[in-house]
């Protein structure tokens, strides 16, 4: 167990309530309740007591739980002080605890308390601030599901094969008398590709993993008047963009989150792309650029109704702003005359009556990266896909070293990159700073 000083917070959202808790923890949790309530709550038992200050005058009444070390949440003595909730009488309590002599917590420390006393490793931390901002019911499950352990568990057995591969690779260099050649044995290169075969398999779970948590953003660009305000409506369900028949309605950035099959997304309608003298029609032009080029999707819509010619002058003009790389959406094509047909090229929709739009949105699932659904996944977020990646490339680096170049040292030190990468997402390999910055951006009093 860590041993430090005893913090303390309000562990409730801010704003008023039925109850309203106050979280301690630390060496100094008992003595808290005693000061604050007169008594040693009995473990793991509720008991009902008055909430005092400094000076005896009573604050509140009602529930105080204690969980001793190591059976808690952060391995810790924890008191929690259960009373009504509103923000006056927390702060009041607050301030009664702080009074004998605890320190206000920092955001996300008893968290951290739980991960430096092996309560939960790094990824389970995560997830815990995943469950707390899942904006789906999808993501809301994979991030229970990680905080269970499911990806700290996929992670630890891939772990386990790659240090025990590492092992015999690096005795059979440092003891040559046992003459064990590894270079030779086809099981080496087995495992090798086994390892990678299963890599690229928790990579591709860990894509949609990381969809669920953190969401896209999907931008919809095209020339005036081709509907991606009517396109924004339509996905979102509300009238969020203004919609007209006069082009250049839309002059600024306008978002607006959705969910799509429990995806999370962003959805932004810019303004419309075009040669401009107005000065606020320019700066949303220049808006819609910039947006485009931080999106992780793009939706480009083309005025199917327009002619042939302008149609295809309109679809080049978009080419060169987005070098091909976008979902072409032929919109209004209930206006179309009958035998008229459109480039195969792109996805035939009408807003307007709905046509076309459950395969514009299979496409959008597709260009994401998720051809299944996303039940019984885990939540992660893009460093787990970076170490991920890293450890991926140390072992493909590896096996090039083991079957191209017959080099048993270098096989052993891309191994132990790839340990050193699949560490970093438990927890085992990570730096200090990285660990202020995960742990900084949960609420105070987690």
């Amino acid at each position: 167990m860590y041993v430090r000083d005893t913090i303390a917070a309000v562990a409730t959202a801010p704003g008023r309530g039925g109850i309203g808790i106050v979280r301690v923890s630390g060496p100094d949790a008992v003595s808290v309740a005693t000061a604050v309530t007169g008594l040693v709550p009995e473990p793991r038992y509720a008991t009902y007591c008055r909430f005092k200050s400094g000076d005896g005058e009573t604050i509140d009444e009602g529930i105080a739980l204690y969980f001793k070390g190591p059976d808690s949440f952060t391995g810790e003595d924890v008191l929690e002080l259960q009373g009504h909730g509103g923000p006056v009488v927390l702060d009041m309590l607050l301030n009664s605890v702080l009074e004998t002599g605890v320190r206000i917590a920092e955001p996300g420390e008893f968290t951290q308390r739980a991960f430096l006393n092996d309560k939960i490793d790094l990824a389970q931390a995560e997830a815990i601030a995943d469950l707390i901002d899942s904006g789906t019911q999808l993501a809301a499950r994979g991030a229970m599901r990680s905080l269970q352990g499911e990806f700290s568990r996929r992670i630890s057995r891939l772990l386990t094969r790659v240090i025990e591969l590492r092992i015999y690779v690096e005795a059979a260099i440092d003891f040559p008398e046992e003459e064990i050649d590894f270079l030779s044995d086809e099981r080496i290169e087995s495992q090798l590709r086994e390892v990678k075969r299963t890599l690229r398999l928790i990579l591709d779970e860990a894509h949609a993993g990381a969809l669920l948590s953190e969401g896209a953003s999907v931008v919809l660009v095209g020339k005036p008047n081709a509907g991606k305000s009517s396109l924004m409506n339509a996905m979102t369900g509300r009238e969020t963009s203004i919609v007209t028949h006069i082009p250049g309605t839309t002059r600024d950035i306008v978002h607006e989150s959705l969910q799509l099959d429990g995806i999370p997304l962003r959805m932004i309608d810019t303004a419309g792309i075009r040669e401009s003298t107005d000065v606020v029609e320019s700066e949303g032009v220049r808006r819609a650029v910039k947006a485009v080029q931080e999106a992780d999707l793009v939706i480009a819509l083309v005025d199917a109704s327009l002619a042939p010619a302008e149609r295809q002058a309109d679809l080049a003009e978009l080419d060169e702003l987005l070098h091909g790389d976008a979902i072409v959406v032929f919109n209004k094509i209930d206006l179309l005359e009958p035998g008229q047909e459109l480039p195969s090229r792109g996805l035939a929709v009408s807003v307007k009556t709905g046509e076309g739009m459950a395969p514009l949105k299979a496409a959008l699932k597709r260009q994401l990266g998720v051809e299944a659904e996303l039940e019984g996944g885990f939540t992660a977020r893009t460093r787990h896909l970076n170490a991920l990646s890293a450890a991926l490339v140390a072992i493909e680096a590896g096996e090039a070293a083991l079957v191209e170049l017959a080099a048993g040292e270098l096989l052993a030190e891309e191994l132990s990159e790839c340990q050193k990468a699949l560490g970093r997402i438990t927890g085992e390999f990570t730096a200090d700073d990285l660990l202020g910055e995960i742990f900084s951006s949960f609420c105070i009093g987690k």
